[in-house]
């Protein structure tokens, strides 16, 4: 248990720009006007319409989710003949079929390793000829994109496979990452390697409708590494992040990597209408590999936050007073002293971070350590620790690591066990409901990492569960769980997740 007590903050509301000085973020009351610009969204809106086109407010009130789709990883024995697939999961509890695989679409290609995914459409985008209704769905190690038909939303059918040796050989770019709809209808799917595995941070674009690649976003010319990105229209920025080299990452982690520099250490700030980078900032040793970049949902909104999971921290992206793009650190997660591990001190790896639509909670993930946490953001300079709950992960009582200082816990953590079936592996990835109380948990990072760090989950599958969330805290629901160890064709695992209608990570509001 933790040594201190966590507990809930009184919410306050930032001002819309979100601007940060010395001081502290002023406040104003809550009211129609943080909620966005409504004539500027529902002008913008492509997506399903109703509330969600108003602004990220009125998208809590949306419809719950009842189905999600998963991307699952076969496991080592099967990789190498049978592809990965897109599970289509029953997350109605009034079905009688709760929590349950109801659907899978294969891809082509037994090596792809499907990773990350999005939508065609968002709310973002302005074009009303589009709809919200394909999946693009890049697979990291073939760079092949599968364009993913879910007019059928319980049985999504394949539409269309590009190339990821096409795409490799016009425009020299491999790996592939994130995807988001972008205001002019097009898609941008982030790339981080060549075609010789090292690192290059690269975006390319299709379109909208045919869904063929029209060429990078970017100049191409720039040297700097990729991962994640995300961009704020008005103020036209984008963010981007970075992992590492691919022929670093897919063998596994190797520290000595990160002193020859194969691993990401800086934030880029492009000018998001002339499509230039503006600066590449270097964040100290504790900002070691940025992956994932949320900023708040307010489209008015100058603040995000990036996950750094080597150092094990959360930095603060905001626009300083003099309008340049700064970053400062505002979570630490302490490593614990332990032995029986391959290092005495054990970083917690921070990956999957997440920003409920109202702006007022952080999520993210501790691969290694294996808890999920809930910090309130209401004074983004100075999140508090609302909840944490582990899942899994490395340190758990009955494995080999015996914890010998925690900074944190007083005891090792149980490892939990659903449905007569114990957690393998550690929470990765996250997924909130619009509404904001229910937080979906995958636990697969990617497969050599996976295989380096928890070898019995890639041979016995893992699963998905979900968080309850509320002002005061998580609590794991053990109505759900999504068993993928006992999958027909053999133990899978789950990685991100996505559903109709959006999600708290897939959509911008401009």
């Amino acid at each position: 248990m933790l040594k201190s007590e966590t507990f809930a903050c009184r919410p306050k509301r930032i001002r819309p720009d979100s601007r940060i000085s010395s001081s502290q973020a002023t406040t104003v009351p809550a009211t129609d006007s943080t909620r966005g610009d409504e004539g500027s969204m529902a002008s913008g809106c492509c997506g399903n319409g109703g509330s969600e086109s108003l602004g990220p407010l009125h998208a809590m009130d949306a419809p719950k989710e009842k189905i999600l789709y998963v991307l699952c990883l076969q496991s080592p024995e099967n990789e190498n003949t049978k592809s990965g697939y897109i599970a289509t999961v029953d997350a109605d509890p009034e079905s009688n079929k709760y929590g349950q695989v109801i659907h899978r679409l294969h891809t082509d290609d037994p090596q792809d390793e499907l990773h990350h995914f999005g939508w065609n459409s968002c709310v973002s985008c302005k074009n009303p000829a589009i709809k919200r209704r394909y999946l693009i769905v890049p697979a990291l190690r073939t760079g092949n994109i599968y364009i993913v038909d879910t007019i059928k939303p319980s049985e999504p059918s394949l539409h269309k496979t590009i190339s990821g040796s096409s795409v490799q050989s016009r425009f020299k770019i491999t790996y592939p990452h994130t995807v988001h709809c972008i205001p002019s209808g097009e898609v941008m799917i982030s790339y981080m390697g060549d075609y010789r595995g090292n690192a290059k941070g690269s975006f390319l674009l299709l379109d909208g409708e045919t869904f063929e690649p029209k060429g990078l976003w970017n100049q191409g010319n720039e040297q700097l590494m990729g991962y994640d990105f995300w961009y704020q229209p008005r103020h036209n920025v984008m963010v981007s992040s970075e992992f590492g080299a691919p022929k670093s990452f897919m063998k596994g982690f190797h520290v000595g990597d990160v002193a020859k520099g194969l691993y990401g250490t800086k934030l880029h700030f492009w000018n998001w209408e002339q499509r230039t980078l503006i600066n590449s900032l270097q964040l100290p040793a504790d900002g070691a590999i940025p992956l994932e970049i949320r900023f708040l949902h307010n489209p008015e909104s100058a603040v995000g936050f990036v996950g750094c999971a080597l150092g094990s921290t959360v930095y603060l992206v905001y626009k300083g007073e003099g309008e340049t793009w700064e970053a400062k650190k505002v979570i630490t997660v302490p490593p614990k002293t332990v032995e029986n591990w391959v290092f005495p001190s054990m970083p917690s790896l921070i990956t999957d971070i997440l920003v409920s639509l109202d702006d007022k909670f952080l999520y993210f993930a501790n691969f290694v350590h294996g808890d999920v946490r809930q910090y309130n953001i209401t004074d983004p300079e100075n999140p508090v620790l609302v909840s944490s709950v582990f899942l899994g992960g490395s340190i758990c009582k009955g494995g080999s690591v015996n914890v010998t200082e925690d900074a944190e816990l007083t005891e090792q953590p149980d490892r939990p066990s659903l449905k007569g079936v114990s957690l393998q592996g550690a929470p990765n990835m996250l997924q909130l409901s619009r509404d904001g109380k229910r937080l979906y948990v995958t636990f697969s990072l990617v497969t050599p990492w996976d295989l380096q760090f928890y070898p019995e989950a890639c041979k016995q599958g893992s699963g998905m569960v979900v968080l309850d969330c509320s002002d005061a805290g998580m609590k794991l629901n053990e109505d759900f769980f999504v068993n993928l160890g006992g999958e027909p064709d053999g133990p899978v695992r789950g990685h991100e997740v996505r559903y109709p209608g959006g999600d708290c990570s897939s959509d911008i509001w401009l």
